[in-house]
């Protein structure tokens, strides 16, 4: 009696929403409608800049389906990754890497035809050098594609509450999934869309909320049945995420 407890205990915080859906994600997943549309903006004569793409930790994804639409390499005429991090290096998912050292971004000017930033503008510090210099590599009429949480979704607010020192173990609990080796320390200060109309001014923006999925629920069920009604009822920045496509003039 007590191992079937315990299993179904186990069970209970490995929960995965998606397990029985065709093709193994949800009618509402953020990957899926993000990556579409930047594979709308794509063609095989383009170079593409995925930047702050860290080791590609997407590849171990269970879904098959969620890898397809987001390696890019293949599909265009080159991939570049780069990333402060010296784990873009190991980055599989592009044809070159580029470590950033001193956070400085070594491609040539109006060289670049789309730039992908995933999960990556809440931990920029200097929001002016980041889009300097993306500015700086992308060719006019470029795309510049982003995705980030709301500065005023819940994760958002949690994340700024908890010193970042100790957001390895709470993430390692809230997405069981992840590595410490893919937690980074959040800043949040290109996270509204004021922010970004901000700092793109005079370039098509084409931005918008997305009320994404729960991806911090513990592996509980009872945890994610409650956080998808949330998302359901409250405002859009407060559950979901910043999906920014902004062309540049």
């Amino acid at each position: 009696m007590f191992k079937w407890m315990s299993k179904n205990k186990e069970e209970e915080m490995n929960y995965d929403p998606n397990l029985n859906m065709v093709g193994g994600f949800s009618d509402n997943d953020g990957t899926i409608d993000f990556y579409l549309r930047v594979n709308s903006l794509i063609s095989k004569d383009q170079i593409v800049l995925d930047f702050g793409a860290g080791r590609a930790s997407w590849l171990e994804d269970k879904c098959e389906t969620k890898r397809e639409i987001r390696m890019l390499k293949g599909k265009v005429k080159k991939v570049i990754a780069c990333d402060l991090d010296k784990a873009v290096l190991e980055n599989r998912a592009s044809d070159e890497q580029l470590y950033m050292k001193e956070g400085n971004l070594d491609i040539e000017e109006n060289s670049i035809d789309l730039i992908v930033s995933d999960y990556v503008l809440e931990h920029i510090e200097d929001p002016k050098k980041f889009v300097k210099q993306a500015e700086a590599c992308l060719k006019s009429g470029g795309w510049f594609c982003a995705r980030t949480p709301h500065k005023f979704s819940y994760v958002s607010i949690a994340a700024s509450l908890i010193k970042n020192i100790l957001h390895s173990k709470v993430l390692s609990r809230a997405q069981p999934d992840r590595k410490e080796i893919d937690i980074f320390p959040t800043r949040f200060r290109m996270n509204t869309m004021r922010d970004i109309n901000n700092a793109f001014d005079g370039w098509n923006n084409k931005s918008f909320i997305f009320r994404s999925d729960p991806d911090y629920y513990f592996g509980s069920k009872v945890f994610y049945k409650l956080q998808s009604t949330v998302h359901r009822i409250m405002p859009k920045m407060i559950s979901g995420n910043l999906f920014i496509f902004v062309q540049k003039p």
